[in-house]
């Protein structure tokens, strides 16, 4: 007869099942929001490419324009003077459709089962982006339908982020969050570059499928979404996370003895033996309102509008600084931004493991940012001096620039989301992702229009722009920086009188 198996193999097997269905969603949350990502990117290479110098390219025998005209290889309508303004059009009508369409999907997304939310929203975004790219094979010179097809992609492409935070924190407590998000959010960055290389690998010939490929790709991972998606632990018998803090964070904030700047007391393990025992209610959703009450909502956002701002500026018009400045061409200019993507990735990871070890999310994100404002003004002066001076400049700038926007739209907005106030109602997650990122995305319109606008008068001038935009970022987090100080200062005199506890007993 077989023995039985003993409790600790039990609690083993249990352990590693609840392992794999974490790492599991975690890789399907980091696909879709690397396609995501990417079928954004192709517009930023492509730009080169709508408006070009063509008076060294030969030109073709049944051509009609002039002998004097220099755009002929231009696409219409990018081939007239005011082409940056038309291309930041482009941007805007994407940018600030999802800036809008933001505030609303959070509350769409905790009404929804996110599982169908979110496979709608990628097929309906592979959609759209393969149109924008059929306009060339369609022969399209019509700047309304550009705009539109923009208008309706930046809309359908809310449906992603408040969803993939709301799923990821749905699996994973406060305990490592900063490092696990930061490693998890370099899906951005992975997506940014994917998107430069697929779009640089057309974009000097049949540039449509520069953006019919992601678009593709995105529609494909829509179907994987819809089939095997997990919104939540306990639907495959998994334990649920503890969202909230322990025993040592009981002392850390001294404005409210029991907690860090951003904890919560409600156990998420808890919750789910009471309601195991006896039926719960379910928790409302929380009002627009109710979630911009949360302490560091509101800071966190308005920094956030400044720091996407100097994110953004770069997504969109990197390629084209470097292809006007250095002179590369368009596939080599897309190739080299990627890096700064990289520096991305780097700075999400080192913000998240620095935050979680000093549980300092605020001063992280303010200290980065103060290292980001020189970095910029050296990249302007002496980033295009040689490659390597680029490479690294461009490494170190994407590093300070895109680590507080990877923390506080992951660790940060996870924190918020399953704050104290909430009495452990995690039903919030999605309102809050939204309300911060949706702040953010206003700054992220506004970035790449001025630079549309501003780049005219100059490069420097929109660097210029950049560096007071990442100034402003900081000094929205001034007020929670002085609260972790504070929470800093009275942690080490409880441990020095514990020391000294220790050392003269009574």
């Amino acid at each position: 007869m077989r023995s039985s198996l003993a409790p600790g193999v039990w609690f083993l097997r249990a352990f590693s099942r609840d392992s794999w269905f974490r790492g599991f969603i975690l890789l399907l949350t980091f696909l879709i929001y690397t396609c995501y990502h990417m079928s954004r990117k192709p517009i930023s290479v492509v730009k080169s490419r709508l408006h070009q110098n063509c008076s060294e390219l030969i030109k073709p025998i049944n051509d009609t324009h002039s002998l004097n005209d220099t755009t002929w290889c231009s696409w219409a309508p990018f081939d007239k003077d005011n082409y940056k303004e038309l291309l930041g059009a482009v941007d805007n009508a994407f940018l600030v459709a999802y800036a809008i369409g933001m505030f609303i999907s959070g509350m769409f997304g905790e009404r929804l089962p996110l599982r169908y939310y979110l496979s709608a929203g990628m097929l309906l975004s592979g959609l759209f982006t393969s149109l924008f790219g059929l306009g060339y094979f369609w022969n399209i010179h019509m700047l309304w339908y550009f705009v539109l097809i923009q208008i309706c992609n930046g809309l359908v492409q809310t449906t992603g982020w408040p969803s993939v935070v709301t799923c990821v924190g749905n699996w994973f407590g406060k305990g490592k969050r900063g490092l696990i998000m930061g490693v998890w959010n370099s899906h951005t960055s992975v997506g940014n570059i994917l998107g430069s290389l697929i779009a640089g690998v057309w974009v000097n010939e049949q540039w449509g499928l520069s953006f019919v490929v992601p678009g593709i790709t995105t529609a494909a991972v829509g179907v994987l979404t819809f089939l095997f998606l997990i919104e939540y632990p306990e639907d495959v018998d998994c334990t649920p996370p503890q969202h909230h803090g322990g025993p040592d964070e009981d002392q850390d904030n001294p404005e409210d003895p029991g907690n860090g700047p951003y904890s919560n007391r409600a156990s998420g393990l808890e919750t789910a033996a009471r309601c195991s025992k006896e039926p719960c209610e379910e928790p409302a959703a929380i009002s627009f309102l109710g979630a911009l009450r949360i302490p560091g909502v509101v800071e966190f956002s308005l920094c956030l509008l400044f720091a996407k701002l100097v994110s953004y500026t770069f997504l969109y018009w990197l390629p084209l600084y470097i292809f006007n400045v250095a002179h590369f061409s368009a596939k080599e200019a897309g190739d080299l931004s990627t890096l700064f993507d990289v520096g991305g990735i780097i700075g999400g990871i080192v913000a998240g493991l620095i935050s979680d070890h000093t549980n300092g999310r605020a001063t992280t994100c303010c200290i980065m940012l103060i290292l980001a404002a020189p970095m910029m003004f050296l990249y302007n002066y002496v980033g295009q001096n040689g490659i390597t001076s680029s490479i690294v400049m461009l490494i170190i700038c994407g590093a300070l620039v895109n680590g507080p926007y990877a923390l506080i739209t992951t660790a940060v907005s996870a924190d918020l989301g399953t704050h104290k106030s909430l009495q452990g109602n995690a039903k919030a997650l999605s309102t809050v992702t939204a309300i911060i990122d949706g702040t953010g995305s206003i700054g992220a319109a506004l970035g790449p229009l001025l630079a549309g606008l501003i780049s005219p008068t100059g490069w420097n001038n929109v660097f210029y722009m950049l560096i007071s935009a990442d100034i402003l970022a900081c000094l929205f987090l001034c007020r929670l920086v002085y609260k972790e100080i504070l929470a800093w200062k009275a942690a080490l005199t409880r441990d020095r009188g514990s020391n000294l506890a220790l050392t003269h007993p009574r």
